[in-house]
């Protein structure tokens, strides 16, 4: 069973670091299952992975309070409409570019729909960094 979660866990570790690049591929979620199933398989490879400052940045900011901080809110759904945009004037096939658009419409909202992390939290959070420091 160890080698099912571990599988699991480093696959959708590394899906979801494509999805830092690809707006279609989901980081958050792919991120969360990847920190549960490797703290299923394997803790010590969960610690490692948590050693990693944007991933744990993630998986914090995510559990403890159900929100996305600002910068990353403007990042990805930058990043997504533009390789939206670019896509439907590569292809340009009006039933793809109507395709394409609903994604990026329905990942907007789904983006939106997390609420945004206040100041008060970020500072929490770099308060507690500093402390383990």
């Amino acid at each position: 069973m160890r080698v099912f979660w571990n599988t699991t866990g480093i696959l959708s570790f590394i899906l979801g670091a494509c999805g830092l690049f690809l707006p279609i591929l989901p980081t958050t979620p792919l991120w969360l299952l990847a920190g549960y199933c490797l703290m299923k398989g394997s803790p010590w490879l969960y610690k490692r992975v948590m050693g990693i400052k944007l991933f744990n940045a993630i998986i914090t900011n995510f559990t403890i309070y159900r929100a996305i901080p600002k910068h990353a809110k403007i990042m990805s759904i930058t990043i997504l409409w533009i390789t939206i945009i670019i896509s439907c004037i590569v292809v340009w096939k009006w039933w793809i570019a109507v395709l394409l658009t609903s994604i990026a419409t329905g990942a907007t909202w789904h983006i939106f729909s997390y609420r945004t992390l206040t100041d008060e939290e970020m500072k929490h959070i770099q308060e507690k960094k500093n402390r383990k420091e």
